[in-house]
């Protein structure tokens, strides 16, 4: 029985089976039996396989060693629980960011504690001028989705705090135009730290603000999938953001 799940994966990441092979040291005609035939790989090339196509291993086979230790893997991304944003480390912000050599993002609707700290403007500074990519996402303050967040925190000010946000990021982004900011409009069920292969993950909880939530420290393992999971939600809400303009920043100063 042919493998039309792997088939759809590999069509959905435009690669093929020669491309495919390529990235994870395979022949092309292992890689054709195991979509034809429906060959199971050896584990190495399950989680090989996964990770070049971004999805969880269990998507692709349902071996069932293969689910017990991808869920074994999954359980071991998550380095620890928090049970507020409020009593993570004063410090971990930092230290997580000060790790990051390849990639430092921030998925938020306003994150404005991150905003407010001169010690994060400079890291941020060193980052991207040591060649990280840096995107720094916020959400649209006149969107539907902000509006109903901050309904559903019961504050309905979370426009005014991204307002907020943006005025205090406006030196860096003038000074320091490699760094990506843009505005989303997604409705976000998590705010998301991510440095390189650690992020920290905030849930929004219906009916009190992110600072009250748990926050979950997460290190990516090969074949772990629950990372990855978060990464791509970043990169998705990337994509379908828009760059902030002259005229969002003229509407929050009046210049």
């Amino acid at each position: 029985m042919s493998n039309e799940r792997l088939r759809s994966a590999l069509l959905a990441r435009g690669m093929t089976v020669q491309s495919l092979a390529e990235a994870i040291a395979v022949n092309p005609k292992t890689v054709e039996r195991w979509i034809t035939q429906g060959k199971v790989p050896y584990r190495r090339h399950q989680y090989a396989t996964a990770a070049v196509l971004k999805v969880d291993v269990t998507t692709l086979w349902e071996d069932g060693r293969t689910v017990d230790s991808a869920t074994d893997l999954t359980k071991a991304e998550i380095a620890t629980v928090y049970p507020h944003r409020h009593t993570v480390p004063s410090g971990l912000w930092r230290e997580l960011y000060g790790r990051a050599e390849r990639n430092l993002d921030v998925l938020v609707y306003s994150g404005l504690f991150l905003s407010e700290d001169p010690l994060f403007h400079d890291l941020v500074k060193a980052k991207v001028e040591a060649g990280a990519q840096v995107r720094i996402l916020l959400g649209d303050p006149d969107c539907a989705a902000v509006r109903q967040r901050g309904i559903d925190e019961g504050h309905q000010i979370m426009d005014g705090k991204i307002r907020n946000a943006l005025l205090l990021y406006r030196p860096l982004m003038r000074s320091h135009p490699g760094i990506g900011f843009r505005l989303h409009d997604s409705t976000l069920y998590n705010s998301i730290y991510r440095a390189d292969d650690e992020m920290l993950v905030n849930p929004h909880v219906y009916g009190i603000g992110a600072y009250l939530a748990p926050v979950l420290h997460l290190r990516r393992l090969p074949g772990g999938g629950l990372f990855d999971t978060y990464a791509n939600s970043i990169d998705h809400t990337w994509e379908h953001a828009r760059p902030i303009t002259a005229q969002d920043i003229a509407s929050i100063t009046g210049a």
